[in-house]
């Protein structure tokens, strides 16, 4: 081992029950994700329409906790915030169990929403503080392997239930799904906490975040960057089956290899970019993304199905590497050109342009796959653009961007 990797290496023994309890935390939002409105209709007498305004309800009312519970990161630190993000899960899922009426599935999927936003709070500011300088790309791309595999793990086993298509089975989803954040939470019990240096560092609170013009690019880019992200799960399935007509297959196939890009891949696209410019490396991301959509558009115009596929599966490979070479880098960034006693802020700002991309995502994707390939792959070719616009600001105004992946 050369002293470069020993410096980048994350500590799997030191931080084992952390990464292990984000682990479970993956592979049980992956199990219930697929199968949330089909438990609620075997469950209960709602129908489709009442659960979903009650998911929908639920959502909208867990937006504060992001930003309110980053006053709390900032004076008390990350980790008793993750165990009750855990706990808060657990007691959520639990109650899915009893559920009956529309306002219990609003109250129990509220308790899930937030203890989620909770949760995505205190990532970024967590893995910042475990990680050395240095080491953060390294740390952030090999949770987001893990975070991908869990996610694909409980997938799969999300789809056995479904095969099942039982109340019973569904009963099981949510039960291992409570057990798993119950698990995750005593593993958080033996997590040390890093509690930030208070003082006059966290002087002007929300103010001093939202007047520090420098980190607008950063929350710009996180927003151009989550579009792109979406566009995965929301327009790419659909647009190759529906669209263009293809087996259905293909949309299994596109899931599959971004899983595998991404979960076996990011160790070696770090350590090809290693050394590197962080902002030209989030500029070639955005410039990844922008050739996938431009291969999909091109698929519109392939008369041969086998052919269609092949360029479809080839720009999923160039997405799927977008994806790679933007996703540690875009976190880094964002967690380092915060200071230090005000990062929970910060990262809760940059965490709301997540949120907003997946509210608005849905509806806009949608409404533009209606336009066919013409209407939304130059649209989200424009979206990379304009991140790698954004990217390219930043490399000359914030200092964290301008640096190298790897310097201390």
């Amino acid at each position: 081992m050369t002293p470069t990797d020993s410096t980048v290496r994350p500590s799997m023994a030191r931080h084992g029950r952390f990464v292990t309890a984000i682990a479970i935390d993956a592979i049980g939002t992956g199990v219930f994700i697929p199968v949330t409105m089909l438990y609620f209709l075997a469950a209960t007498s709602l129908t489709l329409v009442q659960v979903g305004a009650a998911m929908t309800a639920a959502g909208l009312l867990a937006l504060p906790a992001g930003p309110l519970v980053a006053g709390l990161i900032d004076r008390y630190g990350t980790t008793p915030l993750l165990r009750a993000a855990n706990l808060a899960q657990a007691l959520g899922f639990a109650g899915y169990l009893v559920v009956g009426h529309t306002w219990q599935i609003i109250v129990c999927a509220w308790v899930n929403s937030a203890g989620r936003a909770v949760f995505s709070g205190c990532y970024g500011v967590a893995v910042t503080a475990l990680a050395a300088p240095g080491r953060r790309e390294r740390w952030f791309g090999l949770l987001g392997s893990v975070r991908n595999l869990g996610y694909a793990l409980g997938g799969l086993l999300s789809a056995v239930a479904v095969g099942v298509g039982t109340h019973g089975a569904y009963a099981t989803v949510v039960v291992v799904n409570a057990l798993s954040f119950l698990a995750a939470f005593v593993l958080m019990r033996t997590v040390p906490n890093t509690r930030p240096e208070t003082g006059q560092g966290t002087a002007g609170g929300w103010r001093r975040v939202l007047r520090d013009r420098r980190y607008l690019p950063v929350v710009g880019q996180q927003l151009c960057f989550a579009i792109s992200l979406f566009a995965l799960n929301i327009a790419i399935p659909v647009y190759a089956v529906d669209v263009l007509g293809l087996p259905g297959w293909t949309a299994g196939a596109v899931f599959t290899l971004n899983t595998l890009m991404v979960g076996f891949g990011q160790a070696a696209v770090l350590g090809r970019v290693g050394g590197r410019v962080r902002s030209r490396v989030l500029v070639a991301g955005h410039a990844c993304f922008a050739a996938g959509y431009l291969l999909f558009l091109a698929a519109d115009r392939v008369a041969s199905v086998g052919l269609a596929v092949a360029v479809v599966l080839l720009g999923a490979g160039s997405y799927s590497l977008g994806e790679l070479l933007g996703g540690p880098v875009t976190s880094t960034v964002a967690a380092e050109s915060a200071p230090d006693a005000l990062r929970g802020r910060y990262l809760a700002l940059n965490q709301l342009a997540v949120t907003v991309a997946g509210t608005v995502a849905p509806v806009a994707l949608s409404g533009l796959l209606s336009g066919g390939a013409a209407a939304i792959w130059p649209t989200l070719v424009g979206v990379s653009a304009l991140g790698a616009a954004l990217a390219a600001v930043m490399g000359r105004t914030v200092p964290a961007a301008a640096s190298r992946i790897g310097s201390a």
